[in-house]
């Protein structure tokens, strides 16, 4: 099984691409990991942007991927849970488990339809450079939990 996270634009931000791609490091001790990310539309309507963004996302998604959506919207759970969740979803996946995080307008309506399962991070709003630190941290800590490692203290 391989993790995937997909996002919309790159990393611009040099100390947060640093973090991120620290944890994905972290990652790779435990499970095969990869990122891609796909162009930020230049379009001035949002609704535009992000069928434009769907189409770049969706063409990187198989048939046998399991996507999950990370959205404020989404389920939310505490740390444990999660973990379990992260194993369970990794364990039932006949393709790769692919976490996406979407542009500054979110995804579109067909993107939302292909995901398999909506997860949130915080309630808030949040850069999705930010989001793909923070979400990257939790997949580690998520692993590190799985495997009894001294990273996360009850």
């Amino acid at each position: 099984m391989k993790l995937l996270f997909l996002s919309v634009g790159r990393m611009k931000s040099e100390p947060l691409r640093t973090v991120f791609s620290e944890y994905i490091q972290r990652i790779t001790r435990y499970c095969p990991v990869s990122c891609e990310s796909v162009r930020e539309s230049r379009a001035k309507v949002p609704e535009i942007t992000r069928e434009e963004e769907g189409e770049r996302l969706l063409r990187l998604i198989t048939e046998r991927d399991t996507l999950v959506l990370l959205d404020e919207r989404g389920k939310m759970m505490p740390s444990l849970s999660y973990a379990q969740w992260l194993s369970n979803r990794i364990e039932s996946s006949s393709g790769r488990l692919c976490l996406l995080v979407g542009g500054a307008y979110g995804v579109s309506s067909r993107v939302r339809e292909r995901a398999d399962e909506t997860v949130a991070l915080s309630l808030m709003t949040l850069p999705h450079e930010l989001c793909l630190v923070i979400l990257a941290e939790q997949v580690y800590r998520a692993f590190s939990i799985l495997r009894g490692s001294s990273y996360h203290h009850e």
